[in-house]
């Protein structure tokens, strides 16, 4: 006996094969936007925590500029003590200079030679005075700027010639000069005695040797 099958198989067909891919378009739809939440999701987790470490490096940055400006605070106070500190030992220091300038004047000044008038100006001393002749003048600049470990850059401003009459009939030639020198502070006279205290010891001489050669 043959069966024939009237009913519209292939439409029937087409019906599943529609709602298989409907279903399936439905799945993909649906992992599809699974997946994207839970990527947004992450990316949102990552960018609060990079907005936390971010609010935290300016919390730290801000500590740290107070900190800084602390610190320039102490330098400057650290540097105004050091200028009254160093104030104070300058004027120690140069509260023996007058006795240091007169005991040099008294070393340095030739047979010959005789101070009318002394006068200081700060580091600069101005000496005017009577002097036998002008090699005598040089030879107390040659002092004064050689031979005094307290008085450097003698000057010459002016020499003149004079006479004076140590009698009736008795009439010399004088020369009459001024001249500047400078005074060296007690810090500047403790800096080539600093410098000497640390340099090195002269290595020896090597030995001679004991065999003349012929």
């Amino acid at each position: 006996m043959i069966l024939v099958n009237l009913l519209p198989h292939r439409e029937a067909a087409r019906k599943r094969k529609r709602e298989l891919f409907f279903t399936a378009l439905g799945i993909a739809a649906l992992m599809g936007g699974l997946i994207c939440g839970a990527v947004y999701s992450w990316y949102q987790t990552q960018i609060s925590g990079q907005q936390d470490r971010n609010a935290l490096l300016k919390t730290e940055i801000t500590k740290l500029e107070g900190q800084i400006k602390d610190i320039a605070g102490l330098q400057q106070e650290i540097a105004a003590l050091r200028a009254r500190q160093n104030a104070v030992e300058d004027l120690q220091g140069n509260r023996n200079l007058p006795v240091y300038l007169l005991d040099e004047l008294v070393k340095q000044l030739p047979e010959g030679v005789y101070i009318n008038s002394m006068r200081q100006d700060n580091q600069t001393v101005l000496l005017t005075g009577v002097a036998q002749s002008n090699e005598r003048v040089s030879e107390l600049l040659r002092n004064l700027g050689n031979n005094s470990p307290w008085l450097t850059r003698p000057e010459l401003i002016e020499i003149t010639a004079a006479s004076v009459s140590l009698s009736a009939r008795d009439q010399r030639r004088v020369s009459n000069f001024s001249m500047r020198v400078a005074l060296k502070r007690a810090s500047e006279q403790a800096k080539p005695v600093a410098s000497a205290a640390v340099a090195p010891a002269p290595k020896p001489a090597p030995a001679a040797s004991a065999a003349a050669k012929v």
